[in-house]
């Protein structure tokens, strides 16, 4: 079944980012907000979907890698040992999910297929619906 933790990990669950939301929902703009929330995922995140749009493809890889990295030191302060869910329903879990996917999109992009098997595989070891839920704009 897909999604089904069948190892008994338990999920890992980021805490929220209020400010962060709130600075976007006021119109501030990511890269202004990455300054001064370097550890957020989900800035990153946006900053990598932003150049991905426009075509610039390695800043997108860029961004996308420090959202990933800044992810998993996330990810490690909430007890995360390495392996098992994050899920996409737990809303503070997305940014760093999203960021895993831009890094996957950006490393086919330049042709690096090591990279998007082991990016694609830790996606879908998180959350088997993330890709999905990405891909649908949620």
């Amino acid at each position: 079944m897909a999604g089904e933790n069948l190892l008994g990990i338990p999920e890992t669950l980021l805490p929220e980012e209020s400010e962060v939301l709130a600075r976007l929902e006021a119109g501030d703009a990511p890269v202004d907000l990455a300054a001064k929330f370097p550890s957020s995922s989900l800035v990153w995140a946006l900053l990598a979907d932003e150049a991905h749009g426009e075509g610039r493809t390695v800043e997108s890889y860029a961004f996308a890698r420090v959202g990933y990295h800044r992810g998993l030191d996330s990810l490690r302060k909430a007890g995360w040992r390495g392996q098992g869910p994050v899920p996409w329903r737990h809303e503070p879990n997305r940014g760093f999910l999203r960021s895993l996917y831009a890094l996957g999109r950006a490393a086919a992009a330049i042709g690096e297929a090591e990279e998007v098997d082991r990016i694609g595989k830790f996606l879908n070891d998180s959350d088997a619906s993330a890709k999905a839920e990405i891909e649908a704009g949620k």
